[in-house]
């Protein structure tokens, strides 16, 4: 019979702890998230021909992603603080809304994986509230992580 895995973040006591990397190799590590934003056909245009009331919606969720990447050990209790060596937010236009992908590269002892999903939720959440005058209908959904790597350093 198969173990479930064992959680990570739990003593045995069942009290919450930081998992220690400490025994881990430094490599490079990156990860890959995205998330969906429903939106209006309205909306879509607006954002795309830059008439939005409150500005350049892409450039700001770019910035706020970025920003969500960087600080996503203060937001995320158990999460270890990373040197960041990247983090790209990306937004495609569809057909009933807006894709965001965020990738986020370090060189650490851990992956990267949620620096790259708060980013994503970041970005959503500052399309919504940049729109949220205009279209009340928005979905912000399917955040997920769609890859992670690791990368050994070359041996010397």
């Amino acid at each position: 019979m198969n173990e479930p895995p064992s959680l990570t973040h739990l003593r045995e006591d069942g009290s919450a702890a930081m998992v220690d990397v400490s025994g881990k190799s430094v490599a490079r590590r990156e990860a890959v998230a995205e998330g969906f934003i429903s939106l209006r056909e309205e909306t879509v245009s607006a954002i795309a021909d830059g008439e939005m009331p409150k500005g350049d919606v892409i450039a700001v969720a770019r910035i706020a992603g970025i920003q969500a990447a960087k600080r996503t050990a203060e937001l995320i209790p158990l999460c270890h603080q990373l040197p960041l060596t990247k983090v790209a937010v990306d937004f495609s236009f569809e057909d009933k809304g807006m894709r965001i992908t965020c990738s986020v590269c370090t060189d650490a002892k851990t992956g990267v994986e949620m620096e790259a999903l708060t980013a994503v939720s970041a970005a959503l959440l500052t399309i919504y509230d940049m729109c949220k005058a205009i279209d009340k209908e928005m979905v912000i959904q399917d955040v997920r992580l769609l890859q992670k790597t690791k990368q050994e350093p070359a041996s010397q």
